[in-house]
């Protein structure tokens, strides 16, 4: 094990059992003013990603100006997408970007106030907790996290620290999800009875990097860094730059897809966890080597912990297979149905005067309304719609000036990846997954889950 690989999993082993003081004491001599409105905030990029390049760069491309922000370097272990990101980023602000190796340098040099962060889903909240050692701000793309010792230490991480940390999940930042928020949480709509979740595509090479696998060569990159924590394991191309379709750097369809869309459940409930989780699917159709499942269908139970009497269920359907990629998300209550496709509240399936007879109740049904007039819902299985993550980006780009909490804090983060976490300990066991409160564990078959 190299020595930088070493020191990293010694200090998050460290953050973990809650003696790491790094990101306070690093805060404390450096940011003791809030950062003023002239003042240009100097921004790095970590890991020159697909996503980055196709969605925060655009996004950041329409603020950066008016908000006086600019991108200084690009980290990312692969000398290729390095070269390539500062050359990028360099062709469109004009100016000289550092290429850096890796995190480290780039941090050591003190060269960026902010960062965009969008490596492999194991790696985010591990990175955003070395962001915030650093003193950083940062953009932190979802799931957050995929093992709850990674998803406590990132949280205690921030929470200990004065830094803005936004969760890339941007249907917060969307007009219709803050009007289904607003609607559900003022009472109209009435107790949630269901919410039915679907993400379907027909994309074989969804998630493969065929051309870039044949590119990529060891000497190239930095193996032992792209692990961090991982167990050791020998250089795979495949699980570098196709990490979504293999565990345990990635959780495939409930970490990439169902995080966004479980987020808006707890965000519009109010409730952080499910209190129960199953799952079932397996590899149906595309059996290339991948590890994580094609299809899954996922049911949780939500409800407050103390009252098993009281609650709704959730259910999450993706296939790989078939499908139009138009995701969708539906409410149900006992008077209707909020649905974030249309963007319409309608008495669709409520109580019927009817049937209200029959028990002597009076009938429930929603009014029909639109959630959003001017925003129409984009249902993109890559962005969640460009206007969400140029809106969500703003937000955060907003926050790192005025220092208020943006839409999708750290906890937001820490939720998604209990549901996803749960989701991933279901369908690997067999078992029925629980959350134990007071370890935060998950738990099936009694025991904590681990991989």
């Amino acid at each position: 094990m190299s020595t930088s690989r070493r020191d990293f999993i010694k200090k998050t082993a460290i953050t973990s059992a809650g003696y790491y003081a790094g990101a306070s004491a690093f805060s404390a001599s450096s940011y003791r003013r809030i950062i003023g409105s002239n003042d240009r905030i100097r921004v790095g990029v970590v890991g020159f990603s697909d996503r980055h390049r196709s969605s925060h760069m655009p996004s950041f491309l329409n603020f950066y100006k008016e908000l006086n922000f600019d991108i200084v370097a690009v980290s990312d272990i692969w000398n290729k997408r390095r070269e390539e990101g500062a050359a990028i980023w360099k062709s469109k602000l004009q100016h000289d970007i550092i290429a850096c190796r890796n995190n480290e340098e780039m941090y050591n040099k003190k060269l960026v106030d902010a960062v965009f962060i969008s490596t492999a889903d194991f790696q985010h909240a591990l990175h955003a907790m070395e962001a915030v050692n650093a003193g950083c701000d940062a953009y932190c793309e979802k799931p957050f996290a995929e093992t709850m010792a990674d998803n406590r230490a990132a949280l205690k991480t921030i929470k200990a620290s004065d830094r803005i940390v936004q969760i890339g999940s941007q249907r917060r930042s969307g007009a219709n999800y803050i009007s289904a928020a607003d609607f559900i949480q003022s009472g109209k709509f009435g107790p949630i009875k269901m919410v039915e979740l679907t993400w379907n595509v027909n994309q074989p090479g969804r998630w493969r990097r065929s051309g870039l696998v044949a590119q990529l060569k060891e000497e190239d990159t930095d193996w032992n860094r792209f692990l961090l924590n991982r167990p050791a394991d020998t250089y795979d191309p495949r699980k570098y730059l196709e990490y979504r379709l293999f565990w345990p750097y990635s959780s495939g369809l409930p970490g990439q897809w169902m995080s966004h869309q479980i987020d808006t459940v707890h965000w519009f409930s109010g409730l952080k966890h499910p209190r129960s989780a199953v799952a079932n699917g397996g590899i149906y159709m595309w059996k290339d080597g991948r590890k994580n499942w094609d299809t899954i269908t996922a049911v949780f139970d939500y409800g407050p912990s103390d009252d098993p009497s009281t609650g709704f269920q959730v259910s999450f359907q993706a296939r790989m297979d078939n499908g139009d990629e138009n995701p969708s998300e539906i409410y149900y209550s006992n008077g209707g149905e909020l649905n974030l496709i249309t963007n319409m509240v309608s008495p669709k399936g409520g109580l019927t005067k009817h049937f209200a007879d029959e028990m002597h109740i009076q009938p429930n049904l929603l009014p029909e309304l639109s959630l959003s007039p001017v925003e129409k819902v984009v249902a993109s299985a890559n962005t969640g719609g460009d206007i969400l993550t140029s809106n969500h980006v703003r937000n955060w780009m907003e926050c790192v000036r005025s220092r208020k909490q943006p839409h999708a804090p750290v906890e937001a983060g820490y939720s998604h990846s209990i549901a996803n976490i749960m989701t991933t300990a279901a369908s690997h066991t067999g078992l029925k997954a629980t959350f134990d409160e007071e370890t935060q564990e998950v738990m099936a078959g009694g025991k904590a889950f681990q991989y």
